[in-house]
C-alpha cells in the first residue's frame, strides 16, 4: 500500500513542477491560482510521501520519488511545453526510469 502512497506522491511532485511551469508563463490572478496549485500538490506530495516512509526506507523512497518527479516533469517538459527532444536527454531518462525500478526490486 505504501508503495502505491509513493507512486501517487511522485505524480504529485509532477504536478507541482507543472503548476510552477504555468505560474511562469502567467500574470496576475492566473499566475496567483497557478502558485495556490503549486503549494497543495507540494503539500500533498509531501504527506504522502512522510507516510510512506513509514514502512519505505528512506533513501529508497525519496529516491523513488524524486525519480518519478523527474521523468514525469520531463515528459510534461516535451508534452506541453515543447522542450526539446534529443537521443541523449531520452537515454538519460530510460537509464533514471530503469534505475527506479531497480531500487524497487531491490528494496524489502
Amino acid at each position: 500500500m505504501n508503495w502505491l502512497l509513493l507512486i501517487i506522491a511522485g505524480f504529485f511532485e509532477v504536478a507541482f513542477a507543472f503548476c510552477l511551469g504555468k505560474a511562469k508563463e502567467s500574470t496576475g490572478t492566473e499566475m496567483l491560482l497557478w502558485y495556490a496549485g503549486f503549494i497543495i500538490a507540494l503539500s500533498i506530495s509531501m504527506a504522502l510521501l512522510i507516510k510512506a516512509t513509514q514502512t519505505i526506507p528512506i533513501g529508497t523512497a525519496y529516491a523513488v520519488w524524486t525519480g518519478i518527479g523527474a521523468v514525469g516533469t520531463v515528459l510534461v517538459g516535451i508534452l506541453v511545453f515543447k522542450d526539446p527532444i534529443n537521443f541523449p536527454r531520452l537515454f538519460f531518462l530510460a537509464t533514471l526510469i530503469a534505475s527506479i525500478i531497480g531500487l524497487k526490486m531491490v528494496s524489502h
